[in-house]
C-alpha cells in the first residue's frame, strides 16, 4: 500500500496523467479509496479527478464521510461532476452521506440530484433518524404471483441491473404489498411455464420502515439472510436493505458502544485525524463527573481516620481490594451489555442472572481472597481475615453492580453501555472503602 501510494505521488508530481489514469484502471475500488483516505488534499481530489465514472462510484462509497466532503468541496467549481456522482450513487449510500452534512448543504446538493433520484432522497432523509428507512435501497426487483417463471426471468433480465441484489426476488400483489420472497435459486430451477404463486411458500421475513437500526442487526443474524425486504405499516414494499449496510452498522454501533464503556460521550472516528479539542470535549464531560464521584471516596477515608492511625497496615491493602472490586464489576458489566445488545439477555431475566452471578462471585472472591491472604501473610499477618473477608465482599459488590447497572439503564430507557467501566469502578471503590473500614472497625473494636 506505502509502495503504491508513493508511485501515485510522483505521477502526479511528474504530471503523467496518461500513466496514472491507466494505472488506476488496473486495481480495484477499495485499494483505490485507501490511497486517496492516505494523500493530502489536493493529491486526492487529482486522483479522484482521473477515475471512471463508474469507478468514481464506487470509490466514493468506500471512503470516510470526512474525505467525502473534501472530494465533494473539491468540485465546487465543476457542478456537473458533482451532480453526476451523487445522481450515480446508490441511494442507501447517499442517504448516509447526505444525513451527515449541516442542513442548508444537503439542501443545495439536492437541488443537483435529478427529479427522480431527488424524489428517492428526500424519502429516505424524510425517515427517522437510526431508522431502517434510512438504510433501505428501493433497488429491488419485484415480481407478480400470476407471472410465470419464464416471465418473471425475462422481468429479472430487463429489470435487475440496478437491483443492489439478485439474491432475493420479491413478490408483490397488484397493489405492491408483499406477500412472499423467493431465492433466485428456487425460480432458476423451476419449470419456466409454472406461476410464482406455484413455488411460492408465504413465509418471509420483513422490516418495517420506522424500526430502530439496531433490530435490523438481531435479524439478520437470526434468518442468516443476505436481504431482507422494508415495508410500511400496511405492508407496502418500500425498498431492501442488505448485509453490507449491516456490517456497517454494526461496527458504528460496537464502536459507540465501546467507546461509551470507556466514558467518552460518544464514538470517535479517527484519533489520528481528529482535532485536540474535539477529543478533548469528548473526554473531559465523563471524566469531570468521575472526579466529583471520587470525592465520595475521599470523604469515606477521612471518617475512618482513627482506624487507620491505629492499624497503619491496612492502607497496604486498600488499592489492592478496591480495585478488585472495579475490575469485577466492569467485567460482568461488559457480559451483560454485549448480551443485552445481541439479545442474549433480555431485561426480564435480570433476577435469573442475579442468583448465578451471587453464586460466581462468592467463588471468585474466595479463590482470590486466598491470593490476598498469603500476601498479608507476609506483610501484615494481623489483618489477613480483614483482608480476606473483604476480599469476597468487595468483589461480589461489584460484580452486582456491573450486572445490575445495564438492566437499570435498559429500563430506564437509556444505552446501557452508559454504565461505562470508570462509572462502576468508581461506585465499586465508594463501596470498597466502606466495607474495608467498617470490617476492620467490627475486627479490632475501634
Amino acid at each position: 500500500m506505502v509502495e503504491r501510494k508513493l508511485h501515485f505521488q510522483k505521477l502526479i508530481e511528474e504530471k503523467n496523467w496518461k500513466n496514472l489514469k491507466h494505472d488506476l484502471s488496473e486495481i480495484d475500488a477499495f485499494e483505490i479509496a485507501e490511497i486517496i483516505e492516505e494523500l493530502s488534499k489536493s493529491d486526492d481530489i487529482i486522483l479522484f479527478r482521473l477515475l471512471s465514472g463508474n469507478q468514481a462510484k464506487e470509490v466514493f462509497q468506500f471512503l470516510s464521510h470526512e474525505k467525502q466532503e473534501k472530494i465533494i468541496e473539491g468540485f465546487a467549481q465543476n457542478i456537473s461532476k458533482i451532480s453526476n456522482l451523487l445522481n450515480d450513487l446508490d441511494p442507501d449510500d447517499r442517504t448516509a452521506f447526505l444525513e451527515e452534512l449541516p442542513g442548508e448543504i444537503t439542501q443545495k446538493l439536492l437541488q443537483l440530484l435529478s427529479a427522480e433520484e431527488r424524489k428517492i432522497a428526500t424519502s429516505l432523509l424524510g425517515y427517522p433518524e437510526d431508522s431502517i428507512g434510512r438504510l433501505m435501497t428501493p433497488e429491488f426487483v419485484a415480481v407478480k404471483p400470476h407471472n410465470t417463471v419464464a416471465h418473471a426471468l425475462e422481468h429479472i433480465r430487463k429489470y435487475g441491473k440496478n437491483s443492489e441484489t439478485l439474491n432475493v426476488i420479491y413478490v408483490v400483489d397488484s397493489n405492491w404489498k408483499l406477500i412472499d420472497d423467493i431465492r433466485i435459486k428456487e425460480i432458476l430451477l423451476a419449470n419456466p411455464e409454472q406461476l410464482i404463486s406455484d413455488i411460492m411458500d408465504n413465509r418471509f421475513v420483513a422490516l418495517n420502515a420506522f424500526d430502530d437500526q439496531e433490530k435490523v442487526i438481531k435479524v439478520f443474524r437470526d434468518y442468516d439472510r443476505v436481504a431482507l425486504p422494508v415495508t410500511d405499516n400496511t405492508g407496502l414494499l418500500l425498498g431492501i436493505v442488505t448485509i453490507d449496510d449491516v456490517m456497517d452498522i454494526a461496527e458504528e454501533e460496537s464502536t459507540e458502544d465501546f467507546h461509551k464503556f470507556g466514558s467518552f460521550q460518544d464514538a470517535i472516528v479517527n484519533p489520528l485525524k481528529a482535532k485536540v479539542i474535539h477529543l478533548y470535549k469528548k473526554r473531559i464531560v465523563w471524566l469531570t463527573a468521575l472526579v466529583f464521584m471520587n470525592v465520595f471516596s475521599g470523604a469515606a477515608i477521612s471518617s475512618f481516620e482513627n482506624i487507620i492511625q491505629s492499624v497503619v497496615s491496612l492502607v497496604f491493602f486498600l488499592p489492592l481490594l478496591i480495585d478488585s472490586g472495579g475490575n469485577a464489576g466492569a467485567q460482568s458489566a461488559t457480559l451483560m451489555i454485549r448480551s443485552l445488545a445481541i439479545g442474549d439477555v433480555q431485561v426480564k431475566d435480570w433476577f435469573k442472572l442475579i442468583g448465578k452471578e451471587f453464586i460466581v462471585s462468592l467463588l471468585l472472591g474466595l479463590t482470590m481472597a486466598l491470593g490476598v491472604a498469603l500476601v498479608a501473610s507476609f506483610r501484615a499477618p494481623e489483618i489477613i481475615a480483614v483482608v480476606s473477608l473483604t476480599m469476597v465482599l468487595t468483589v461480589m459488590t461489584g460484580s452486582l453492580i456491573g450486572l445490575l447497572l445495564p438492566f437499570i439503564f435498559t429500563r430506564l430507557k437509556l444505552d446501557p453501555a452508559t454504565a461505562s467501566a470508570p462509572l462502576i469502578t468508581s461506585i465499586a471503590d465508594i463501596c470498597g472503602v466502606l466495607i474495608y473500614f467498617s470490617i476492620a472497625s467490627w475486627f479490632f473494636g475501634l
